[in-house]
């Protein structure tokens, strides 16, 4: 006669973890994928180019909203900005946005060195090679991206995630 499996202590709490991360990692991708892709598309407008390279332009954007999406939950974890929570909530908004920003800008420098030791180059040349305009212009980008970004989750960390949910999905009154 075979037996049920013993339980293991914490096995469902883990569970749950895991699916609240997967679910906090499609939602700000899928916020970060839709940002990328209308920057894309603006910048595709803007310079008039149509050619057989937009659908890799595209693609570039979901990848980057993919590892973005990663690395905001990696410095969640990292309690990135926990300090901030306890000051008034537009200034947790604006500080953690700011934080996160340079967080990013620096995983985005270590990328950059990478890459160039993975194509064999030289790494200093990687500052040498980083335009400060596209940099600055990336950076302003990722922070008003980012916004709105941790106004829904700092909204969502002080009401609750049932609350907010009802209060967006439902009909006043």
């Amino acid at each position: 006669m075979a037996t049920a499996p013993i339980p293991t202590p914490g096995k469902p709490a883990r569970t749950q973890h895991l699916a609240h991360e997967l679910k906090d990692y499609a939602w700000i991708t899928a916020y970060l994928a839709v940002l990328f892709c209308a920057v894309t598309a603006y910048t595709m407008l803007l310079v008039r180019r149509y050619d057989d390279t937009s659908s890799l332009n595209f693609s570039f954007a979901l990848i980057n909203a993919l590892v973005l999406g990663k690395v905001v939950l990696i410095g969640e974890m990292m309690h990135l900005g926990r300090r901030t929570e306890a000051r008034p909530l537009y200034q947790t908004i604006v500080l953690k946005s700011l934080l996160f920003g340079v967080f990013i800008f620096a995983f985005h420098i270590v990328e950059e060195f990478i890459k160039r030791l993975f194509h064999h180059e030289p790494v200093w040349t990687v500052l040498h090679r980083l335009s400060l305009e596209q940099l600055a212009a990336r950076s302003i980008i990722i922070l008003v991206a980012l916004v709105p970004l941790f106004a829904f989750r700092e909204l969502n960390r002080v009401l609750g995630e049932s609350r907010l949910q009802t209060l967006l999905t439902q009909r006043p009154g």
